[in-house]
């Protein structure tokens, strides 16, 4: 089984489960994580959905035999294939709840994407995040696109096109990583991270989301206008309603 799946109150854990391949993708894999993403989407009682990896790494990018695929595919064939690629790096952003990569060891190439098109990276200390395609000759052009909203135009240009490795403190320092916690005892940390959502109001964090990522597609006035929808909206939600009335009992 490629993928694990599993549940620890309103945490939905998703595990990359070939620890024998770094966690890499192949098309199971990734056929695995878009219809685990469509199912926690779908359930109302989830507050977070954890993506992270089994062994010693969270991803370390495409599987040999999907590299080997790539190479005796035509254009379109090619073309069908990043399409699926894209739905996948795309879902995330597209789910009610947050999203979380938990990265422990390697972080590379289109596991590095993953990551990065989730709504928040949590890393170990240890962990070595990077996209390495250009020293095949290949473009990370999908995940170019989270690459380029979570950091400078320069930073992401660098990265893309000299293909080293960072660590974690690198990663947090640019942007890409929120959180880091120690290696030992990173599972608890996790979780207890994840948890957190549950004390908290799950219409106002789904708008909240909903909000931000339409943001990126506006002009300043649109994105006022907007928030202004989203703000009106809030106020007609039962979370929003109940914790007005508790406040001015106060």
């Amino acid at each position: 089984m490629s993928l694990i799946t599993s549940t620890e109150g309103a945490t939905r854990f998703l595990t990359l489960n070939r620890p024998e391949k770094r966690n890499a993708l192949n098309d199971e894999l990734v056929a695995a994580l878009k219809a685990a993403f469509r199912e926690a989407d779908e359930d109302a009682d989830l507050r977070a959905v954890v993506v992270h990896g089994a062994g010693k790494d969270f991803c370390s990018g495409a599987d040999l035999s999907a590299l080997q695929k790539i190479a005796g595919a035509s254009y379109e064939e090619n073309l069908e294939d990043a399409k699926s690629l894209a739905e996948l790096f795309a879902m995330p952003r597209k789910m009610k709840v947050p999203v979380i990569a938990a990265v422990h060891g390697r972080a590379l190439a289109g596991g590095c994407g993953l990551a990065t098109a989730c709504d928040i990276v949590l890393s170990t200390d240890t962990a070595v995040f990077g996209y390495p395609e250009v020293k095949i000759g290949f473009v990370p052009a999908i995940v170019a696109a989270f690459l380029r909203r979570n950091i400078s135009e320069k930073r992401a240009f660098e990265i893309l096109t000299r293909g080293f490795e960072f660590t974690a403190r690198e990663a947090n320092f640019l942007g890409l990583v929120n959180r880091i916690f120690p290696e030992e005892g990173f599972d608890a940390a996790v979780l207890e991270y994840a948890s957190d959502y549950s004390k908290l109001s799950a219409s106002a964090v789904q708008l909240t989301k909903r909000l931000l990522y339409r943001m990126d597609e506006l002009g300043f006035d649109d994105s006022i206008e907007v928030g202004t929808e989203i703000n009106a909206e809030a106020r007609m939600t039962e979370d929003c309603q109940k914790g007005i009335a508790k406040f001015l009992e106060k």
